[in-house]
C-alpha cells in the first residue's frame, strides 16, 4: 500500500548518525569512557570507536551497548506497537495481526 505522502525523509544513514550520537551522548553523561563501556557491554573498544564516528555497527552490539546503558524497556518497545497513518492502513493491520507469513504487496 504505497502513501500519498511521505515525510519520513531520513535515510538510513542518517538515522544510524543519530543512534551514534545518542549513545556517545549517554555514555559521556554517565561519565564512561569507550574501555569503561566495554567492560560493561562486552562490546571491543574499536567497536564502539567506529560506531561513534563511521556509524556502523552489529544489530548484537547495539543491543549489548543500549543494554549496558540501561535502555533495555526502549529496545524492548521499539517496533512493539503498529505504526499507521489511515484508517484503511489500520484496517489491513488489525486484519493481518495474526499471520505467520507475509505477502508479497508492495505497491498493491
Amino acid at each position: 500500500m504505497q502513501l500519498l505522502y511521505n515525510f519520513d525523509m531520513d535515510t538510513p544513514g542518517e538515522l544510524l548518525a543519530i543512534l551514534a550520537g545518542n549513545l556517545q551522548k549517554r555514555r559521556l553523561e554517565k561519565g564512561l569512557s569507550r574501555e569503561a563501556l566495554t567492560e560493561l557491554s562486552g562490546v571491543p573498544t574499536p567497536t564502539i570507536a567506529k560506531f561513534e564516528q563511521k556509524h556502523t555497527i552489529s544489530l548484537a552490539s547495539y543491543v549489548a551497548l543500549a543494554k549496558a546503558l540501561g535502555y533495555s524497556k526502549a529496545i524492548k518497545e521499539l517496533l512493539s506497537e503498529p505504526l499507521y497513518s489511515t484508517m484503511e492502513e489500520l484496517e489491513v493491520i488489525n486484519k493481518n495481526k495474526n499471520r505467520k507469513k507475509g505477502r508479497n504487496e508492495i505497491g498493491k
